[in-house]
C-alpha cells in the first residue's frame, strides 16, 4: 500500500509550491511549480503553473535533466500535461 496520493496511477508529493509527480525509480519524473495563485472565495488556486519533465539519472545538473517544459494556467492542465509526458516515456 502506497503512502502517497496518486493521480492516474502516479504518485504526487508536494513540497511547498512544488509538486513531484511520478516514480523516482523510473527514468523520468515531472516537477510542477506553482508560480502564481489567485483567491477563489477562501482558497488560493493556482493560475500560473510550470511543468517540467526531468530525467532521474544521478549526476545530471538541472539544465541537463530537464527534457521538456511548459507553462499552464491551472493545476489540472499541468497534471494532464505531466501525465501525458510520463505515459509516453514508458
Amino acid at each position: 500500500m502506497s503512502d502517497f496520493y496518486t493521480y492516474k496511477g502516479y504518485p504526487l508529493v508536494r513540497s511547498g509550491k512544488q509538486i513531484y509527480y511520478g516514480n523516482m525509480s523510473d527514468d523520468y519524473v515531472c516537477v510542477i511549480q506553482i508560480m502564481k495563485t489567485k483567491k477563489v472565495k477562501d482558497l488560493d488556486v493556482a493560475d500560473k503553473v510550470k511543468v517540467m519533465l526531468m530525467q532521474t539519472e544521478e549526476g545530471l545538473d538541472l539544465a541537463q535533466a530537464i527534457s521538456k517544459n511548459s507553462d499552464r494556467s491551472s493545476l489540472y492542465e499541468a497534471l494532464e500535461m505531466a501525465y501525458t509526458w510520463l505515459d509516453k516515456t514508458k
